[in-house]
């Protein structure tokens, strides 16, 4: 058995070498010819590398050549401009000697000229800066180019002014001193407004349809203010469309370009702005203000009412229930056979009774005349707080922003006290006309006792 099992396997391993010997010739010849490829192509690289390195060398030596040619030229061209520069030193030096020459020679001619020329240039500067400033520049234009020019050629060494533009120099000096007391009209362009009429008035104000206008000398414009004066629109109205006469009307007399005071004027908060400013605190005192107005007001038409009626039973020998004085007589005789002091003790009690109704509203008015200044006082202290406040935070270098609020926390006690002193004099009045028709009562009362006594 073993025997049989070990031909077996001989056998198959003759198989496997018969069968192995055609494949190793193959790869023999396989590798045989990749050898041959790569020596041939190893041999082409060679020819296309020597190729290459042989075009490289010819372009390098082509411009090698090319750079010797550059430098050549620009050898040949910076000998030409150092010939060409010492040639324009030489005319430069040349030409400055005859510059000192000439200029010796205008200075020598013109003597005592320049120093009127100095003093020209001096005057047409300071000219030139009031003339931006001066709202005149709206009317006249050209003014400042025209002194622009004279002051570069007077400051000119070659150039020099004419006899005419001196003279136009003293013609604008003698213009802006004649329009500074005129009154002029003429068309210009307000904002985006084309030709519009505006009325000059001298070197102080320009109005226009009852609108006060500012004048920006940086840009050299026109425009409307942004806020204009209360109350004084009317007169620059009036100004505008008068022929002849006197017209009165507002000016600011600070500044020619809207002025310092006219600027402060339009800056001031109005009446509503300044209401505004007390907040929460000043609408509750104008609302407890205008409640006890309404009260007192009721109370003035009753108590009217009250002794037109009181008055109306005096006159009348009957007495009736629709007043106070009738039912104090209807009192009276119901109780007109009762001893003398239960009658007047019933007067008394009848006269009592009517007292409310006729004080009826005073309290709170007087409530309110002592309640107001306390809220306004109120407010102050609130409004001092947050100023305090921002005064620790940005710190005490606007004296103007801390002004502002300070006025602003002031505004409630102003309310408080416009208030609380006309509810005063509303209560004084009241009471004094409670007390006139209680005193007629008591008058009244006290005459049916005199007459039961008398009996």
């Amino acid at each position: 058995m073993a025997k049989r099992t070990m031909k077996r396997w001989v056998s198959v391993a003759a198989v496997a070498v018969i069968a192995a010997g055609p494949l190793t010739q193959a790869a023999a010849q396989d590798d045989d010819l990749s050898m041959r490829e790569l020596l041939r192509e190893v041999k082409e690289g060679r020819s296309k590398a020597r190729e290459e390195n042989r075009k490289r060398e010819q372009a390098f030596l082509a411009d090698k050549a090319e750079q010797d040619r550059l430098i050549r030229e620009a050898e040949q061209r910076i000998a030409q401009l150092e010939r060409q520069s010492d040639s324009l030193e030489k005319t430069f030096n040349s030409n400055e000697l005859k510059v000192e020459e000439k200029r010796a020679q205008r200075d020598e001619r013109l003597g005592s000229l320049k120093e009127l020329f100095g003093h020209l240039t001096g005057t047409a500067g300071d000219l030139r800066a009031r003339l931006r400033n001066s709202i005149t520049s709206s009317q006249f234009s050209g003014r400042q180019a025209f002194l622009d020019e004279l002051i570069k050629k007077m400051n000119d060494d070659t150039d020099l002014p004419t006899v005419e533009e001196i003279e136009q120099l003293w013609f604008e000096l003698h213009r802006e001193m004649t329009e500074s007391a005129s009154v002029a009209k003429y068309p210009t362009k307000v904002g985006t407004t084309q030709d519009r009429e505006i009325v000059r008035i001298g070197l102080f104000n320009l109005v226009s349809d009852g609108d006060y206008l500012s004048w920006d000398e940086g840009t050299q414009a026109v425009s409307v203010l942004p806020r204009q004066p209360q109350g004084y629109g009317g007169g620059a109205r009036s100004l505008q469309s008068a022929q002849s006469g006197f017209t009165p009307v507002g000016i600011d007399p600070t500044g020619a370009a809207g002025g310092g005071y006219l600027k402060a004027l339009i800056n001031s908060p109005t009446t509503i702005e300044r209401w505004h400013q007390g907040k929460l605190v000043g609408y509750v005192i104008t609302g407890v203000g205008i409640f006890g107005l309404l009260i007192a007001l009721w109370r003035f038409a009753a108590l009217w009412m009250l002794s037109a009626q009181v008055g109306k039973q005096r006159k009348s020998g009957e007495a009736s229930e629709g007043n106070p004085l009738g039912r104090i007589m209807k009192v009276g005789q119901e109780h007109a056979n009762d001893d003398v002091e239960t009658l007047e003790l019933k007067l008394g009690e009848a006269i009592i009774k009517e007292r409310p109704a006729i004080h009826r509203g005073l309290p709170m008015i007087k409530i309110i005349s002592m309640v107001a200044p306390l809220m306004g006082l109120l407010g102050t202290v609130t409004g001092m707080i947050i100023v305090f406040q921002a005064i620790t935070i940005y710190g005490a270098g606007d004296p103007k922003a801390m002004a502002g609020g300070i006025s602003s926390a002031l505004i409630t006690t102003v309310l408080g006290l416009i208030v609380a002193i006309p509810m005063m004099l509303l209560h004084a009045m009241l009471f004094a006309r409670a007390k006139r028709i209680l005193h007629v009562l008591e008058e009244q009362s006290a005459g049916i006792v005199a007459e039961r006594a008398g009996r």
